[in-house]
């Protein structure tokens, strides 16, 4: 199952995104990332994406405004936003804007791949009763 699954982490700290990146990728996940939310929208024009993985706090475009791009452009991608300031306003005006999962840094290995799986089983659960109502 993991195998088909493409991540886009989104964070302007180098080693957060290295750290991500080895996480999910021994994890068996395909992961891509970038540097801010310019470089993630770009990413996204070219490659299939499933879940973002975003921080909160980001010069120039923020993780909001990066949420609201994607829920609006691609809204069959999960969301889950990072923040290491996970004050329970920051966290709610997250969800409201659509975020699917989010977790506070630091974080351990095993959390991230929790709410990885999370995300990507609520999507799943989405896009079947999306077809079912269509049908």
């Amino acid at each position: 199952m993991k195998q088909g699954i493409t991540i886009l982490v989104v964070d302007d700290e180098v080693m957060m995104r290295q750290l991500l990146e080895k996480i999910l990728g021994r994890e068996g996940y395909r992961v891509f990332s970038a540097a801010d939310g310019e470089e993630a929208l770009a990413v996204m024009g070219r490659e299939e994406i499933n879940i973002v993985i975003s921080d909160l706090q980001m010069p120039g475009m923020s993780g909001f405004d990066l949420l609201k791009a994607v829920k609006k452009d691609y809204p069959q991608i999960g969301i889950i936003m990072m923040t290491a300031y996970g004050d329970t306003y920051t966290v709610k005006d997250a969800l409201l804007l659509g975020a699917d999962e989010y977790i506070t840094k630091p974080f351990k290995s095993f959390e991230i791949s929790m709410v990885v799986e999370r995300a990507y089983w609520r999507l799943l659960s989405q896009n079947a009763q999306q077809a079912a109502e269509t049908e």
